[in-house]
C-alpha cells in the first residue's frame, strides 16, 4: 500500500514524495508549488456538507484539473462523488441509490471534459452490498485493473472490521480493481489485511491529532512523523501515531 499524506498547505508538498491535496486549497492559488507524485481531491465532503450538493458545473472542476495537471506529477484527480453516510443523506435529503447515480453522472461529466488526467472513479454505498451494486452500475466504465476510490469509509475508522467487510465485498466482485482508501486513521492503517487489500490510501489524521494536542495542526513536521509511522505498521499500537506527534 502506498500512502499519500493529506496536506492543508500545498507549499508543504515539497517535503513528501506522495501527497493528497484538495482542489479547495488550489482554487484561488496563482503560482505553482513544488510537488512530486500527488492526487487532487475533489473536496467532495466539505462541498456537500456546506452546499448540499455541487454549486458549480462539472466543467469548473475540470478546468482546475487542466490548470494543475502539469504541476509536479499529478497521478489522478478524484471524481466528484456523493458520500453515503447517514449524515450526508440527511444533508441532501436523497437516498443511497440517488447518491450512487449522481456520483456516476459527475464522473461521466468529467470524462467528457477530457482533462488529460486520470479521473479516479469512486465507489459509494454504506453496506457491503451497496458497493457491489455500484460496481455493477459503473459497468464498462471500470476497466480491468482500474484505480478506484472507496468512499464513505472514513467515518468507520473506529471499527476496522466494517471497512474490511466493504473491501472484501469489492474485491470478491472485482479482484482486479486497485483500491484507494480515503481518510483512513490509525486503527485502519495498522490493520494488515486492510493494507493488503488497498493499493493506496490517504489521511489527514495527523492534523486532527495535532489539533487536539495543540502541537500544530498545519505543521508539516507532524505530517512527516505520521507518514513515517504509517510506513512502519509493526511499530504502532492503538494510539502510537498520536503519541509520536505529542
Amino acid at each position: 500500500m502506498r500512502f499519500f499524506i493529506g496536506l492543508h498547505q500545498p507549499s508543504d508538498a515539497k517535503h513528501f514524495d506522495a501527497c493528497f491535496v484538495s482542489v479547495n486549497r488550489l482554487r484561488k492559488r496563482k503560482s505553482n508549488f513544488p510537488v512530486d507524485d500527488w492526487i487532487m481531491d475533489s473536496g467532495a465532503f466539505s462541498t456537500i456538507l456546506m452546499h448540499g450538493g455541487y454549486p458549480h458545473p462539472v466543467e469548473e472542476y475540470a478546468e482546475h484539473i487542466r490548470r494543475w495537471k502539469a504541476n509536479g506529477n499529478l497521478l489522478a484527480a478524484v471524481s466528484q462523488d456523493y458520500m453515503c453516510e447517514p449524515a450526508m443523506l440527511k444533508r441532501t435529503g436523497l437516498t443511497i441509490a440517488d447518491h450512487q447515480r449522481l456520483t456516476i453522472e459527475r464522473y461521466d461529466g468529467l470524462i467528457r471534459c477530457v482533462t488529460g488526467c486520470y479521473i479516479m472513479p469512486v465507489l459509494q454505498g454504506y453496506d457491503p452490498d451497496d458497493y457491489v451494486s455500484h460496481i455493477r452500475q459503473y459497468g464498462y466504465r471500470l476497466a480491468q485493473g482500474a484505480w478506484v476510490g472507496v468512499g464513505s469509509i472514513c467515518k468507520r475508522n473506529a471499527s476496522p472490521c466494517l471497512i474490511l467487510d466493504v473491501l472484501i465485498a469489492i474485491k470478491t466482485e472485482r479482484p482486479d480493481l486497485r483500491l484507494h482508501g480515503f481518510g483512513l486513521k490509525t486503527t485502519a492503517l495498522a490493520h494488515g489485511t486492510i493494507r493488503a487489500l488497498l493499493e493506496t490510501a490517504d489521511s489527514m489524521a495527523w492534523s486532527f491529532a495535532a489539533r487536539r494536542m495543540k502541537t500544530g495542526a498545519n505543521d508539516w513536521r507532524n505530517a512527516a512523523k505520521f507518514k513515517k509511522a504509517v510506513g512502519q505498521p509493526s511499530l504502532y499500537q492503538s494510539h502510537f501515531i498520536e503519541m509520536v506527534i505529542k
